[in-house]
């Protein structure tokens, strides 16, 4: 490899960089043929974390004590928001990779699931496509299904939670 593709690459990977951040994607995978036995492949990742709960309950903390009164009643409301968080559910079916969400295995035809039914271990829950590829999810454990939390046709990222399992 000549340092002129050398550079060439480190300004392709760059702009790749660039269009990651911009777009506000969390990967980019790209694969660049040069010649019959000559190639690049590049794959390109963030993670990005989000944390708005510590911040607030730092400033509640903070509150000085006479307005105690006043900072319990915001504080007791977070705390079951917080607890209704559908990803820290035990039952939690998350997603095992990036996709599309389809609640059905063909269009017009009936959901996998309802709320209320009762599945067993291994049962088809949904499918998520990813690269035209159709990943059955299927259920951890046997149970009932409590929440459906996605909608057919949704996008969801890795670790999204899909369905909740009591």
């Amino acid at each position: 490899m000549t340092n002129k593709t050398h550079e060439a690459d480190v300004s392709f990977i760059k702009a790749l960089a660039e269009l990651l951040r911009d777009n506000d994607l969390t990967e980019l995978q790209v694969k660049r043929d040069y010649g019959e036995d000559d190639s690049l492949n590049v794959r390109v990742s963030r993670q990005i974390t989000v944390a708005p709960a510590a911040p607030v309950q730092a400033v509640a903390a903070a509150a000085p004590v006479a307005a105690a009164p006043v900072a319990a009643a915001p504080a007791a409301a977070a705390a079951p928001a917080a607890a209704e968080d559908p990803a820290s559910h035990p039952g939690a079916v998350t997603s095992p990779m990036v996709g599309t969400v389809y609640t059905q295995p063909e269009p017009g035809a009936a959901t996998f699931i309802k709320v209320g039914d009762q599945v067993a271990e291994g049962d088809t829950l949904l499918i998520v496509e990813a690269m035209k590829t159709m990943n059955q999810i299927p259920a951890p454990k046997a149970g009932t299904v409590k929440r459906i939390l996605v909608e057919d046709g949704a996008a969801v990222e890795f670790g999204s939670p899909l369905v909740i399992i009591e």
